[in-house]
């Protein structure tokens, strides 16, 4: 029997998040979508007539309406490479050191070429030379949420892709810059250069209610604008690794493709972003998650205003509660989050919190399930104080805690805030912070805010933290730059990228 997986509907990054910590909704909306004249926003919602004889909604006005500010999404990450050179007269074929299973390989084959089964670039006779650009594309959705051109997508949609073209229902085509991507939110935006776009209408989610209509519109394996429908099935659903969202999961049918689509209602309202399904085979089975478009929106501001998304941290690891522990620690209800561990110098222990107490609110609101916790964390801005209450001691408690912050070096920055990229390498780079350090289990490297040039088309990108460069650590500017310039037509730099560390060929050539 096949295991079940969570995948997203394009090409997936996974991004493993700690349950302690959460991100901040402090983010205001900039760009926000056009007014819908209240005419044409009428034609959305669902003729009386046409249900009353079927039983089924009419989507028919939302789609003729809304269909427009719908686009599909073509990202693609071009590099070139030379092929192994090698004897045995397999033309520079070689196997990779790595498991097609591994989720490097693809990663390794950019750089080391043909592939036995694959399709790779060509070599000479013994194998060498310089092979063609091999592109590694994804596809997807997004929808337009301003008329000067903001689109959403899905930030894995886009990951690591250096040409983002973005295609309307008109057939109409522009070359999309990517303003900002956020992976553990999965949420990334998208400026296209053009004026007056149909746009969106957005949505409150916390309206929406389980069992009600919900229509996706997006580009399953390519199919432009392929409207499907379901209904609410859950809402605030917890995910593995995806502490920080709480899903929309619904059965609307959501394929390759669909990822960064819009979900709407009945009204015609954007309430979430389409993002994966949990599948046997890799195809739609009757469960799909959206990203709620509230917590989208405020992740958009962020990357818009500042070009990084800030996230609260507490600085404990929870679980939930079952009605025998409930009843060791002499609570009526198993709800709550259960302390297991407190970072010994996070914000909780510093204000008192300890293994064995048990979450059951934040500033007067409840904490029902230990999932609760971390989203209610992001509600709150780092440096402002929290009063957390506990039970301990079969008694309640208010403990007040200043919220820290949790330092991101997955997000890629706003391209007006962006450094410029410099030498023969091409990356703009910071040292790490102590916080970033820790964070990352390094005790060294240097943080990527942005990456062109030789290091992009290596697959360099914003994010990443370079740690070596041929094999000798670097931990400064200055050192970096000695070891670049010292070094002859091509280097090996030691990145660490999603807690995984890989040395990756750049050609300075």
């Amino acid at each position: 029997m096949n295991a079940k997986t969570l995948s997203r509907s394009a090409i997936a990054v996974a991004v493993a998040v700690a349950v302690s910590a959460g991100y901040v909704a402090g983010r205001h909306n900039v760009h926000t979508p056009e007014v819908i004249q209240q005419a044409q926003a009428a034609t959305a919602l669902m003729p009386a007539e046409a249900a009353a004889k079927t039983g089924i909604p009419d989507f028919s006005g939302l789609v003729q309406t809304y269909g427009p500010a719908v686009v599909n999404i073509s990202a693609k990450h071009v590099v070139k490479h030379t092929a192994l050179r090698g004897g045995g007269g397999n033309g520079g074929n070689q196997q990779l050191p790595i498991d097609p299973s591994d989720p490097f390989y693809q990663f390794y084959r950019h750089f080391f070429g043909n592939v036995p089964g694959m399709q790779g670039g060509q070599g000479g006779d013994d194998g060498g030379g310089e092979a063609p650009d091999t592109p590694s594309a994804s596809l997807g959705s997004g929808f337009i949420i301003s008329s000067d051109g903001y689109i959403l997508t899905n930030a894995h949609v886009v990951d690591g892709a250096n040409v983002v073209t973005v295609k309307l229902t008109d057939k109409r085509e522009y070359h999309a810059k990517v303003v900002g991507a956020d992976k553990q939110s999965d949420v990334a935006v998208l400026k296209i250069d053009a004026k007056d776009l149909p746009t969106v209408k957005i949505g409150d989610p916390r309206q929406s209610k389980v069992g009600q209509w919900v229509v996706a519109i997006g580009s399953p394996y390519g199919f432009d604008n392929t409207v499907t429908s379901g209904i609410i099935s859950a809402k605030s659903r917890s995910l593995p690794n995806e502490n920080y969202t709480p899903f929309i999961q619904t059965d609307v049918p959501v394929n390759p493709g669909n990822s960064g689509g819009p979900l709407f209602n009945l009204e015609g309202e954007v309430i979430g972003i389409n993002s994966m399904i949990y599948s046997q085979t890799g195809g739609f089975q009757g469960l799909s998650f959206a990203i709620p478009i509230n917590e989208a929106m405020k992740v958009k501001d962020d990357l818009v205003k500042t070009g990084h998304v800030s996230r609260g941290r507490l600085g404990v690891a929870v679980q939930g509660l079952n009605q025998t522990l409930a009843d060791s620690f002499g609570m009526k209800q198993p709800q709550g989050a259960l302390i297991s561990s407190v970072d010994k110098s996070g914000p909780a222990a510093k204000a008192g919190l300890e293994p064995g107490d048990v979450i059951t609110a934040v500033d007067g609101t409840p904490i029902t399930e230990s999932s609760d916790l971390p989203s209610m964390i992001a509600g709150l801005k780092p440096g402002t104080t929290a009063n957390v209450t506990v039970w301990r001691d079969k008694a309640s408690k208010d403990i007040k805690v200043t919220i820290g912050a949790l330092s991101d070096t997955k997000v890629a920055s706003n391209d007006e805030s962006k450094p410029q990229v410099q030498g023969r390498l091409g990356v703009a780079v910071r040292p790490l912070t102590p916080q970033e350090k820790d964070s990352a289990s390094v005790s060294h490297g240097l943080l990527v805010q942005q990456a062109g040039g030789a290091a992009a088309s290596a697959g360099i990108q914003a994010g990443d933290v370079i740690l070596a460069v041929n094999g000798r650590p670097v931990s400064s500017v200055d050192q970096l730059k000695q070891a670049v310039s010292q070094a002859g037509d091509s280097i090996a730099l030691l990145i660490e990228r999603d807690n995984a560390q890989i040395f990756v060929p750049v050609d300075l050539g």
